[in-house]
């Protein structure tokens, strides 16, 4: 089925909202739209390192000027400094319309983020702004999201069944306590549907992020789909495991697995085929990132942690 054909059919079976609003966060979000990512950029800032979960796949460095993937930022801005930044980018790059927090810890896991979102929601009013989540705490923090004017949500979902994301978890940390295996992954999984169900009731834009782990959710992705598809949710994107931690073993899926699996799930959900895997500090066009123009890599003044200085 030609893909077009499938997005149609899509929307229309999920009735989604087209108000103005929503096609402005469709159209000039590179992540939403294979349109806009050739005229649209975003500019992420680092500014929630702490994450309240482990997955066995993730390490999150910093330093890492040369590589380009997600838990990579060079330094760490404190809200006021994020802020400066985006003063910065804008004022360079008219093109600039998302600004994102996407780590390198879970953004809903600092309060540093809520900080951020507030300078540039009244700084910035009609910036696009979005975050992404591993949902843990999405449906207790949600009501702050939508206060500062955030209508684009990532949530990565890896699973549905308990059995396989208690594969995927060492532990989750969750009013004060450490779960571990079953019970960890049941208690993420639960809040992580509970908040996007809130997410799509009120009208925001949902994004999923499911890793593709070979031997571990493979087999289980079509089912992802169809539940969040059946949920509401915007758009379906899934990332091949880059093999590390825990799982650096594991071989990852190839391009042509990669191709077969989006073709498994699109009857049931939109899918995203262009991601580039973005740092948490990326800011530019998708893969054509320009982040080392700015802060202690560039032309900035860098005062945030884990700085190279190179």
């Amino acid at each position: 089925m030609d893909s077009r054909e499938t997005d149609k059919d899509l929307r229309d079976a999920q009735n989604l909202p087209y108000d103005p609003d929503t096609l402005r966060r469709i159209n000039e979000h590179p992540c939403y739209s294979q349109d806009a990512r050739h005229a649209f950029g975003r500019c992420h800032v680092a500014v929630a390192p702490k994450c309240n979960i482990q997955c066995n796949y993730c390490v999150r460095d910093y330093d890492c000027v040369n590589e380009s993937r997600p838990g990579v930022a060079s330094e760490i801005l404190a809200p006021g400094d994020a802020l400066e930044r985006i003063d910065e980018v804008v004022a360079r790059m008219k093109h600039i319309k998302v600004v994102g927090i996407a780590g390198p810890g879970d953004p809903l896991a600092n309060e540093e983020t809520f900080e951020t979102l507030h300078l540039v929601h009244e700084k910035y009013p009609d910036v696009i702004l979005c975050i992404s989540t591993n949902g843990l705490l999405l449906p207790e923090k949600i009501d702050l999201l939508e206060k500062y004017g955030v209508r684009n949500i990532t949530v990565t979902l890896n699973a549905i069944d308990p059995s396989i994301g208690e594969k995927i978890y060492s532990f989750v940390e969750y009013q004060g306590k450490k779960y571990h295996g079953r019970e960890a992954a049941e208690i993420l999984l639960k809040n992580q549907l509970l908040g996007i169900e809130e997410a799509v009731k009120r009208k925001m834009l949902v994004k999923i992020n499911t890793v593709y782990i070979p031997g571990v959710n493979d087999e289980h992705i079509p089912e992802i789909a169809k539940k969040v598809g059946a949920m509401g949710v915007f758009n379906f994107n899934i990332i091949p495991l880059i093999p590390q931690y825990k799982f650096k073993d594991v071989v990852p899926p190839t391009n042509a697995d990669k191709t077969r699996m989006h073709e498994l799930c699109a009857p049931y959900v939109r899918q995203m085929r262009h991601c580039q895997r973005c740092r948490a500090d990326a800011v530019g066009i998708l893969g054509k990132d320009v982040q080392n123009e700015f802060g202690c890599c560039g032309k900035g003044d860098g005062s945030g942690k884990g700085c190279s200085g190179e």
